[in-house]
């Protein structure tokens, strides 16, 4: 059996070393993974998120990421690292482009909201370009701005191992979403893409255009969310239209735009003829009582394929809301969805408490729970739904059921 290294030793060594002093939390984590008997066989994610911990932590600096990488270097076994909410700057992603360059084990890196700007996000993606073990990178609430989305675009028509990509919240442009397209009409291995909310200074919708182009061609991606796209009917019907004959796409999230019945007629039409799609996200929307319709009827006659529907906050009332749970009752592959923020009226409560009664539906599968006073059901809101954990996660375990849960939240490698 080999000896593993100590990498809280390690860390005391080599702060020592460089004269710089330890950071507490870091020298906790790494004492945990000491005592972890798993670590030669199915690998560990080092959790050091600075806003996950009851007790305030010291959060992580360009100077501490550059000790524990120096630790790491020489710790196959950690094939996860997550970093998120701390201090990192671009003074820390070069650190950290200079490790992806020479490591060959991390599989899963969170930099989630920290401080890196354009210039941080070209070394990260410059260091991708050859990096061969990288399955799933982070990237959201970095202000990386068009440009520095541009620098991952270039890489995606490079690099063919990244699996997963999250550039969410990065202040991302027109032109850097109408390159990724391009990059993915190429790009055979990137299967979940978050581009959420890019900052648009058109109402012409043209990288939905492009995106709808993509979708036409790529066969590999699975997942694909394009919240606050300021996506509107037109652009719901290019999608759609492209989305007939894809047969890979499982996750749509179109939430947070200004999609009406009108859109919501095309995405009817959509789950009539395509029944590979799996999770439909549509919060935040204005589809109300027509649109709900609309996609009731094709979940009730003619799709086989949804599983997940999230229509929170839709303005949709109870003529609708019935609708869908009526759909639920023909219709037994659907078996996640989420109501809450519409208006709930005594129809709603009393149809969704019966599908729940029955055993129809779960607790876990939806966001509301039935109650009774004096005689009448209301339901009450449950803390579930699809960006539960979309930016923040328990630090010791997973949680189920996993559709509750955005796939790009989903760690491939082991946690620790």
């Amino acid at each position: 059996m080999s000896v593993l290294p100590d990498l809280h030793l390690h860390y005391v060594q080599i702060c020592q070393n460089l004269s710089q002093p330890e950071n507490p939390f870091i020298a906790r984590v790494l004492q945990e993974a000491d005592k972890n008997d798993e670590i030669t066989t199915k690998g560990i994610t080092l959790k050091l998120a600075g806003n996950n911990h009851l007790v305030p932590v010291p959060r992580v600096t360009d100077d501490d990421l550059e000790v524990l990488l120096s630790v790491l270097g020489q710790a196959a076994f950690v094939t996860g690292l997550d970093v998120a909410y701390n201090l990192l700057t671009d003074a820390g992603a070069k650190t950290m482009a200079t490790f992806l360059q020479e490591s060959s084990t991390l599989q899963y890196l969170n930099l989630m909201f920290n401080d890196i700007g354009t210039s941080g996000a070209e070394l990260i993606a410059g260091a991708l370009h050859n990096n061969r073990s990288l399955m799933h990178l982070r990237m959201t609430g970095n202000k990386i701005g068009n440009q520095g989305g541009m620098f991952f675009a270039s890489m995606l028509k490079i690099n063919s191992t990244l699996e997963k990509l999250d550039l969410g919240d990065c202040d991302l442009g027109l032109q850097c979403l109408i390159e990724t397209a391009i990059a993915l009409t190429q790009n055979k291995s990137l299967k979940a893409i978050n581009l959420n909310r890019p900052l648009l200074s058109t109402q012409q919708e043209e990288s939905t255009v492009h995106i709808a182009r993509m979708l036409r061609s790529n066969s590999s991606l699975v997942e694909l969310h394009l919240s606050k796209h300021e996506m509107k009917t037109f652009g719901v019907q290019q999608l759609c239209e492209a989305l007939y004959a894809n047969s890979s796409l499982r996750y749509l999230d179109l939430s947070c735009n200004n999609i009406t019945c009108d859109g919501a007629k095309f995405l009817g039409e959509l789950l009539k003829r395509n029944h590979t799609l799996q999770i439909l996200e549509l919060d935040a929307n204005r589809i109300e009582d027509v649109g709900a319709i609309y996609l009731s009827e094709a979940l009730a006659t003619q799709n086989r394929g949804l599983q997940v529907l999230s229509i929170v906050s839709n303005n949709i009332t109870g003529e609708g809301l019935v609708a869908l749970a009526q759909a639920m009752q023909s219709n037994l592959k659907l078996s996640h969805i989420y109501i809450w923020g519409n208006k709930l009226d005594r129809s709603t409560c009393e149809a969704f408490s019966e599908l729940i009664g029955v055993g129809r539906l779960e607790l876990e599968c939806t966001d509301v729970v039935p109650y009774e006073v004096d005689g009448e059901v209301f339901l009450a809101e449950l803390s579930h739904g699809l960006g539960k954990h979309r930016y923040w996660s328990p630090r010791c375990a997973a949680v189920a059921p996993s559709a509750a849960n955005a796939s790009l939240d989903i760690v491939t490698v082991s946690e620790y």
